[in-house]
């Protein structure tokens, strides 16, 4: 399989990385030569991996062509670019909807919105994909990934909007540590502990099937240290506004603001 990549950002650095080491790695990946230092660098590491002489070579020289522009020049960069029917169309694109890629992409049909994380790199984490009926996509995505498919645009982008926890959840670590410090204990011992617990806790969560609630449930010992902080953060509403900002995170995604 020969995969093309249109942009070369850090998700498309990621996915690159991602595939190259795994197995079966491509037979050719072809990247564009916008970020050139980027493009190098992969092409320096991966075999595989060469940097085309611009965006239409990538589509030329491709079966799949994986679409990472940034989406204030997507549009422009799509349109001046001419695909086949043949080919397979991946779009890590957020802004771009199925309809407004199949505008862009025609006359090629075979397509799928994707969003990849960067930890695909090292083979994990989740990617969303929508739709989920093509065995090679899931395939293909399934080597650096958890995929997780969903049959419309609007289920896809709710589970992308979730994506944006990633810099609230970090935070929550930040004030931990922090906490930790104030204790005594080391800058980087409190870096590892927390890391390690919530880590520990995810995979616990990933590995056992279980509904959160339950978790959260069997966490919490009547009377215990988990009961006592979940009770004080509920009490004192530190939930709530958790679904309002995923509202418009939602609302961003799909044009509302």
């Amino acid at each position: 399989m020969k995969i093309g990549f249109i942009g070369t950002g850090n998700i498309s650095a990621a996915m690159v990385t991602g595939l190259c080491t795994a197995q079966p790695a491509p037979e050719q990946v072809l990247v564009s030569p916008r970020n050139a230092k980027t493009a190098a660098a992969l092409a320096d590491r991966f075999p595989m991996v060469r940097v085309a002489s611009d965006n239409q070579a990538v589509v030329d020289g491709s079966d799949w062509v994986v679409l990472a522009v940034r989406p204030a020049i997507c549009r422009d960069v799509l349109a001046g670019l001419h695909f086949r029917a043949d080919q397979g169309i991946i779009s890590v694109i957020a802004s771009l909807t199925s309809p407004e890629l199949a505008e862009l992409v025609s006359p090629a049909a075979r397509i799928a919105r994707a969003v990849p994380l960067p930890p695909c790199a090292r083979h994990v984490g989740p990617i969303a994909l929508c739709p989920g009926d093509d065995p090679v996509v899931s395939e293909l995505l399934g080597r650096i990934g958890t995929v997780v498919a969903v049959e419309d645009d609007h289920r896809f982008d709710a589970l992308n909007a979730t994506t944006a926890l990633m810099s609230a959840f970090f935070k929550f670590q930040a004030v931990s540590a922090e906490w930790l410090v104030e204790q005594g204990v080391e800058t980087e011992s409190a870096r590892r502990y927390l890391a390690s617990v919530f880590h520990a806790i995810s995979r616990h969560a990933d590995e056992s099937g279980e509904a959160f609630d339950a978790l959260a449930d069997e966490a919490a010992t009547p009377g215990g240290m988990n009961e006592q902080v979940a009770r004080e953060l509920t009490e004192a509403g530190s939930y709530d506004p958790l679904p309002i900002a995923l509202d418009h995170i939602l609302d961003r995604l799909e044009g509302r603001a």
